[in-house]
């Protein structure tokens, strides 16, 4: 029951969000543009890499996730808030699969730029390619996961040939610190001057250090990110044998198992996330993001 108001009460919400109920709700437009945030969310979903997913679609996710884990939770522990907590948090593994998604075409990104910094090298140095045709031709080349952000920014140079828009387009899709400095290099080579391959192989070295620091780090912490699993495989196996246990269903009915159980998914979820962030490795600030 506690999983059919939930789904309600979201599917209810929903509809007052994207439904104007007058003219005067219209006018609050002018304060919340609801197309501003729908276009920075279909542009977060295309860098996890998944352009063909809207956010309509997300969202229905999210939601159908959520509303069947709570159901299930109420056939084991009972209708309650400890199935609506349980729907809550199942809720978010698609927004943590999306942000997975997103730290690998990152960590892709990573590896693949100094070979593509490299490449930029030689095509604007001895091969003697202009800068735009260079970038463009070195992206079409390059791995999958940065693939549609450079066919984008190709489309908007065969329609403007302006290099500016094309950077710009290029960083919003790749959101990534490399590209932005190296975009903003060769911009700046291209519009004022200036020698570009010593700062191009300046910046290979930069971002090869930083690759060979992160891959240690990452090996150092493999077994942690392990033995993190145990947070939830153990208390979760807990759980289910005290279900076999005497009259374990009926307690886990009662207020007062009720009240446990969403104590001790609160405790789980808060060792699970301040485990993440203890092993979690700096990133790198975007400075030309604008």
């Amino acid at each position: 029951m506690m999983s059919l108001i939930l789904a309600g009460l979201a599917a209810t919400g929903v509809y007052l969000l994207v439904t104007p109920r007058s003219a005067r709700r219209r006018s609050t437009r002018e304060r919340f543009d609801v197309r501003a945030v729908a276009d920075r969310a279909e542009l977060a979903l295309q860098r996890a890499g998944l352009d063909d997913v809207s956010p309509t679609q997300f969202a229905a996710t999210v939601l159908g996730v959520a509303v069947v884990a709570a159901a299930l939770a109420s056939l084991v522990i009972g209708p309650g808030i400890g199935a609506a907590l349980v729907g809550l948090l199942a809720g978010s593994i698609p927004v943590t699969s999306w942000r997975s998604r997103r730290s690998a075409a990152r960590r892709a990104a990573r590896e693949h730029w100094p070979r593509l910094i490299e490449e930029l090298r030689v095509l604007t140095g001895p091969m003697g390619r202009p800068i735009p045709q260079a970038l463009l031709e070195v992206g079409s080349r390059g791995p999958a996961a940065l693939r549609p952000a450079f066919a984008a920014a190709q489309r908007e140079w065969n329609l403007t040939t302006d290099f500016e828009r094309t950077v710009t387009v290029l960083k919003d899709r790749l959101a990534d610190p490399t590209a932005d400095a190296t975009c903003e290099t060769l911009l700046v080579v291209h519009e004022v001057g200036g020698e570009l391959d010593r700062r191009l192989a300046s910046l290979a070295e930069d971002r090869r250090r930083d690759l060979n620091d992160r891959r240690d780090a990452q090996a150092r912490l493999a077994g942690a990110r392990t033995a993190r699993l145990f947070v939830i495989l153990v208390p979760l196996g807990m759980a289910v044998a005290g279900l076999n246990v005497g009259d374990g269903r009926e307690a886990y009915r009662s207020t007062v198992g009720q009240i446990l159980v969403v104590a001790a998914i609160l405790m789980v979820g808060l060792c699970w996330w301040w485990a993440a962030r203890l092993m979690r490795l700096p990133v790198d600030e975007r400075v030309f993001d604008r």
